[in-house]
Formats: structure tokens, sequence, C-alpha cells
């Protein structure tokens, strides 16, 4: 069956606006009819208008998405690490608490030292320092690092630049440079060791709570917090801390030799100002990196040698290792290990 057209080229199937409008009639009059036609043509206008407006967002979405891309893929495979063409001053941040899950790890620190060290136009150094402390663990194998590396590259020294803090673990890693540079207002010094916890035996004996706990060995259940301390077990812990602590004198003795001004509070666990801590000889003056850079090293230009955590690194630590902590800490002691704090 053919089609047929209309005087307008339309096919006679085809709806028009007119078509869908209805007949005049008794009821509606011209007038209604031109409203009609306008209401209808401001809905389609209005439905043309918001298919752009769409297709306009998607494409800034799209937009923003491959801006973001971009952004984050720094993050994800690691900060670039700046680039200098001649002799320069190496940077190595230690900034948190220094333990072996935290930013501010062994393997971390010590990675970025080896590359400064190596780095064949490092003029010197520095370890810039923002930590209250953490792991004697850590802080002694960050230490040991510094005297190997000094060792085998004698001529690059490297000196220690504290800021806000530098307490305890802090110390201990600042204590094997070769000088240490604060400010005025800078806390310094902690050299003490603790191991704190919680003891909830009367809370239970007030709730009706017995504990039922099974050991093989007299002395596996040392320091649970639902049960008492018997005093043989916290002269035994006691002198534990007692054995870090010396650990912790003797690197700050070697490190800073006659340079320390003995008096008995020294190795009490204070703490004092960056300017006090140069009377006391625990620094040795002022100063901040670009200063260390530009006077003592001579290297104006500094190159951050920092290992920083990549996106899929926070990722982890945020996603997956929040449940490895938790079953780590189920296993752990009821009390915190030895800390530098």
């Amino acid at each position: 069956m053919e089609s047929s057209q209309s005087p307008d080229g339309r096919s006679a199937a085809e709806p028009t606006l007119g078509d869908a409008m209805p007949a005049p009639t008794q009821a509606t009059q011209p007038w209604e009819r031109d409203v009609l036609e306008r209401l209808v043509m401001s809905t389609i206008e209005e439905r043309r208008r918001a298919r752009r407006w769409s297709i306009f967002f998607r494409f800034v979405g799209l937009a923003l998405i491959g801006l973001v891309a971009v952004g984050l893929s720094g993050l994800w495979h690691g900060a670039e690490r700046q680039v200098a063409a001649g002799r320069h001053t190496a940077l190595v941040e230690l900034t948190g608490v220094i333990d072996a899950e935290a930013e501010a790890s062994a393997d971390t620190v010590n990675s970025a030292l080896k590359s400064a060290f190596e780095d064949k136009n490092t003029a010197g150094v520095v370890l810039r320092i923002n930590s209250p402390g953490g792991s004697p663990v850590q802080a002694g194998i960050i230490f040991d690092e510094i005297k190997r590396l000094r060792g085998k590259h004698p001529d690059t020294p490297l000196y220690a630049v504290v800021e806000e803090i530098c307490a305890s673990g802090g110390y201990y890693v600042a204590a094997a440079a070769d000088r240490i540079f604060v400010d005025k207002a800078s806390l310094v010094g902690s050299i003490g060791v603790l191991m704190d916890g919680f003891g909830f035996t009367g809370t239970m004996e007030k709730l009706g709570v017995e504990r039922r706990l099974l050991t093989a060995g007299s002395n596996k259940g040392i320091l649970d917090m639902f049960s008492p301390l018997p005093d043989d077990q916290r002269e035994f812990a006691l002198k534990m801390l007692d054995d870090i602590h010396q650990q912790f004198i003797v690197a700050v003795r070697s490190g800073r030799g006659d340079r320390l001004k003995e008096s008995p509070d020294l190795f009490s666990g204070l703490f004092w100002t960056g300017a006090r801590s140069v009377d006391l000889g625990l620094a040795d003056d002022f100063g901040t990196v670009d200063s260390v850079a530009r006077d003592v090293i001579k290297a104006e230009d500094v190159v951050d040698f920092s290992t920083r955590e990549n996106l899929a690194e926070r990722l982890a630590r945020k996603l997956g290792a929040s449940a490895g902590a938790a079953a780590s800490r189920a296993v752990r002691a009821w009390t915190d290990g030895p800390r530098l704090r």
C-alpha cells in the first residue's frame, strides 16, 4: 500500500503538533488552542534543554574523573624524587611515632638514608626529625644504620635538624648525627623507657567476673591486666626496662661524647626546650634545614630523598592492615611493649 504525502512533504501517517491538538469545537476557542500549543512547545523545549545539560554534565564528570586519575597517579606510584643536576644537600624525614608498622619505620628511613648517601652529588645529609619516640628496636636499627653509612661514606656528614619535637626514640636516632640543630622552642630529650597498661582486678571483683587464665609456664601470663601483678613479675619488668634504658644511655653517650653536660636529670626521662638542650650538650646549635644546607654543608639545593607511602599502600594500610592489626593485637600481650616515649 502506498503512503500518501501531504503538500509539505510529510507522510500522512506522521503525527504533527496539530494532530496532537484537539480540533476546535464550540467548547475549544482558537485562543485556547494557541495556549495549548505554546504549552506543548514549552514542554518539548524544556526536555531538549534538560537533555543538553545532561550531556554537558556527563562530559564534565568524565573530565573531572580524568583529572583526578592524573592527579592520583603520582600518589599511586609514589612521590617523584626531586632531581638536582649538581651538588646538593640530601633531606630525609623522620616524622611521627617510630614503629615497624608506621611511616617512620626503620625500613623506610634506612632506605631513604642509603639512597641519600649513595647519590654521587650528595654533599651532606640532613635528617629532619619531628617525633615523640616509639619502638626502641626500630630507633636502634636506624641509629646503627646511620653509624654504618657514616663509616662507609666518611666525607658525607649527617646532621639532625629538630623542628617541633625530638624526644625519646627520636632523640635516640638524633644522637647518631654528627651535629644536632634545634629551634629555641623545640622539645628535646626524654631519655627513658616506659611500658604501660591497665589493671582491672578490683573492677572484676565488684562485677563478680571470674578470670580463667590457663598457662603452661608460671610466668606466661605476666602483666595480664585481669590478674594481680606479683612483686617478682614487677621486678622482672622493671629490670627489663632498665636494661633497655642503659642501651639508650650508651647510644647517647657514644653519639654525643664529651659534649654532654652531665647532670642527675639528664637520663631521667625529662625533656627540655631547644635552648636548654644546647646548654646541656644534647644539641649543638640553632638551625633549620635551609640554614644548615646553606651555611654548614654549603649546598643550598635541597633534594628530598624521603620514602613516602603511595596511594596503594595507604589503602592497604587502612583497609587490609586494620584487620591484620586487630588479629595481631588479639594475640599480643595485654600491655604494650617497651616504648621510648
